[in-house]
């Protein structure tokens, strides 16, 4: 038994002895997450994709020069990019115009890209740049009721409390969920109404 014993643990010396010597299988690289998974870049001969590429140049120096040079694709959306650049660079008047221009079908759809766009905005604060941008998306999409809250905010915080209580009072009628949005105009209007 003992020399079977022997045996076995000479067995194991010498196949470990092997592996040791025949050294261990190349190591793969370790897969390294950046925590980032972006997805492709749209076309730019989509509007979203036009709108990426032109986003840089969204500022009030900038927009209508460059769009002058690279006009949105004559696609469905493209006009809704366009003024949501021209609006993301402060330029309402010429969205407004951009939206006008539409067939009266088509003006909801433009909004709410520049809502889209507009919307990081009033999440962010920027009270200044999102009021103006949430006036226009209500202009052509009125029943928005989250552009509706953020003009609101940002009318308060402008001091325009008139416009804010208007909008503020409206979004409450239309937005019944019980959440942060409503507790927060709710907390807004009754400042106001101690003023």
């Amino acid at each position: 038994m003992r020399l079977l014993y022997l045996a076995g643990i000479s067995l194991i010396i010498t196949f470990l002895s092997m592996v040791a010597w025949r050294g261990a299988p190349e190591a793969t690289p370790p897969v390294v997450s950046t925590g980032t998974h972006s997805a492709p870049a749209p076309s730019p001969s989509t509007g979203a994709g036009w709108f990426q590429t032109i986003k840089p140049y969204c500022n009030s120096l900038e927009v209508e020069t460059q769009i002058r040079a690279m006009p949105p694709p004559d696609v469905p959306d493209g006009p809704g990019w366009a003024a949501a650049c021209y609006a993301l660079a402060g330029k309402i008047s010429a969205a407004r115009g951009i939206i006008a221009e539409l067939p009266a079908g088509d003006r909801g759809r433009a909004a709410g890209i520049v809502f889209h766009v507009g919307h990081p905005v009033a999440d962010a604060g920027d009270d200044e740049s999102a009021g103006p941008m949430m006036e226009l998306v209500l202009e052509f999409w009125p029943q928005n009721f989250m552009a509706r809250y953020h003009a609101g905010i940002s009318a308060y915080e402008l001091g325009q409390h008139a416009r804010a209580e208007s909008h503020l009072e409206r979004f409450m009628m239309e937005y019944r969920q019980d959440d942060g949005w409503r507790r927060n105009a709710d907390v807004v209007l009754r400042r106001l109404a101690g003023e």
